[in-house]
């Protein structure tokens, strides 16, 4: 996507190096979301070629994101032009999740084993964007973020890949809880229960999420990716599918070390 439409839709998208950093830039309102910001994620992350290692993900002002934004509920909406989650409801069942599953993809393409995905968090996480956050690999947060699963006072689910990151996070018992009382969680209970990395001033988070860029882009490139690789599907495998996993993944690095040190 060009600029202006990556605007158009509320997002500003830069790249330095082998660091992308992807803003959510609608800070008049909190950076809520739309369809239409989901869709146009999706195609970022469609984008993002292998000499990126790692995406940072961030909102403009004093918000990470307040979630969906309320306009995007108002049937009122759906005849606009403009995409909206009340326009579900006229398609059918079928219709309705297979566009879930679209909007979904604005989400998923963190997981990429490619690169580590970073979430720096200020302010509001609510509903969408406590998802989006969950999404990436790592989330640092400034010490007045707040999170919150906010769908069931809606009468709905978290439905943009949240709920298995969380769990993976915290635990079933703590996960159902956050989500069922859609009760906020505040930075300091964040860190305690692992839902954040580490937890800063909110004048340090720039340079705090900088250090870990730093951090992850030291190693070769092949050795972080590998290892995220493994280390994301790990609680799904017995031992010794695990083992194997980690004995060819260790043969690819070291052929690709022997090779960098033969200087080929």
């Amino acid at each position: 996507m060009d600029h202006v439409a990556l605007a158009t839709a509320g997002l500003l998208v830069d790249r330095t190096g082998p660091v992308l950093t992807v803003t959510l830039d609608r800070p008049d309102v909190r950076n809520a979301q739309t369809p239409t910001m989901w869709r146009a994620l999706a195609e970022v992350g469609e984008s993002v070629d292998d000499e990126v290692r790692v995406v940072v993900l961030r909102g403009s002002g004093h918000s990470f994101s307040a979630g969906l934004d309320r306009a995007m509920l108002d049937p009122t909406s759906t005849g606009s032009g403009v995409e909206t989650v009340a326009g579900l409801l006229a398609g059918s069942d079928e219709e309705m999740s297979a566009t879930i599953d679209d909007y979904q993809r604005g989400f998923t393409w963190l997981r990429d084993p490619r690169f580590v995905s970073i979430a720096a968090v200020q302010g509001h996480a609510i509903g969408a964007g406590f998802q989006l956050a969950l999404s990436c690999d790592l989330r640092v947060a400034a010490d007045d973020a707040r999170f919150c699963m906010k769908e069931s006072a809606l009468g709905l689910v978290p439905d943009l890949t949240g709920t298995k990151p969380l769990v993976e996070c915290v635990g079933y018992a703590r996960a159902l809880e956050i989500c069922a009382t859609a009760r906020t969680v505040e930075a300091d209970e964040a860190q305690r229960i692992g839902l954040v990395a580490a937890v800063v001033p909110a004048e340090q988070l720039d340079a705090t999420v900088a250090d870990l860029v730093g951090a992850l882009t030291a190693p070769m490139a092949g050795a972080v990716r590998e290892t995220k690789a493994l280390l994301q599907g790990a609680g799904d495998r017995s031992l010794d599918d695990q083992r194997r996993l980690e004995r060819e993944a260790q043969v690819r690095r070291f052929r690709e070390v022997a090779r960098l040190l033969a200087g080929g």
